[in-house]
């Protein structure tokens, strides 16, 4: 059992409601009262002094993560090795698991050009942390571990990773899928050079057309720079109004120069 022990009411709330949403047994106790039986865990705040029973492992909490001392009592509690890990399942919106040891403890699905600050924002204090992410969905893939510069990463073949949904679990499959990646070992890799496809390419134009408020598609040289992370699809759609806007005046001086020179 975890058992709470501070004066400290920031993280007496943090910590207290982060159990709660895990569904965790926990017990509070004032410092300086009785312990009770089969303590497995305490946590403390980092700044208060309380004294606690030998053997007992302690967990120092800071106001401003209540959730990660949580997540190192409960690793503790478990007896895994603590071990951040991050499984991404790629695409437009990347399913993103964060695992300590063989814990979940925490799961994302977030636009794909939000997954590298969900990511670094996870293992920012995390100790050897480790990045696996899917071979799929090459193109976004790519992107986010180019995003990754200085999380070490791995590249993982994706194949069997996505488990059957039954009922009621419609829009977890990426999730799930990011939990298995999280467990399967794969080649270490710095960055991904994508070549897109005309396939890909064509997809990307789709979208845009679908996106387009006048149904116009963007053309293949902003579509290769959507494919590579260099545009997003309404930044290639602004570009495109604007080459369409500059061109639009030309056309006509042209047409009103020809005009001139029928009359003369």
């Amino acid at each position: 059992m975890i058992v709470v022990a501070t004066e400290d009411f920031e993280v007496y709330h943090g910590v207290v409601n982060e159990l709660r949403d895990r569904g965790v047994t926990f017990t509070t106790i004032e410092p300086g009262d009785e312990w009770p039986e089969r303590v497995e865990v305490a946590v403390v705040a980092a700044d208060e002094s309380v004294e606690v029973p030998d053997g007992i492992p302690v967990v120092e909490a800071d106001p401003d993560d209540p959730r990660g001392a949580v997540e190192s009592a409960v690793a503790t509690l478990r007896g895994t090795d603590g071990r951040t890990v991050v499984g991404i399942d790629p695409g437009e919106r990347p399913g993103i698991a964060v695992l300590h040891g063989e814990m979940v403890v925490a799961a994302f699905q977030v636009p794909a050009a939000q997954a590298g600050d969900v990511v670094r924002a996870e293992v920012e204090d995390a100790t050897d942390p480790l990045v696996r992410v899917g071979d799929g969905a090459r193109l976004v893939g790519a992107r986010i571990i180019d995003d990754l510069e200085d999380v070490p990463v791995e590249l993982v073949d994706e194949s069997g990773t996505t488990p059957y949904l039954g009922a009621g679990a419609r829009g977890m499959g990426d999730v799930l899928a990011a939990v298995n990646i999280a467990r399967q070992e794969g080649e270490e890799i710095a960055s991904r050079t994508i070549e897109p496809t005309a396939g890909e390419l064509q997809r990307i134009k789709d979208r845009s057309r679908e996106a387009s408020e006048t149904n116009r598609a963007i053309d293949e040289l902003l579509a290769r720079r959507v494919a590579v992370g260099d545009l997003t699809i309404a930044e290639a759609l602004a570009e495109h109004r604007g080459e369409e806007a500059e061109a639009e005046p030309n056309e006509q001086d042209s047409d009103a120069r020809e005009g001139q020179g029928e009359e003369s």
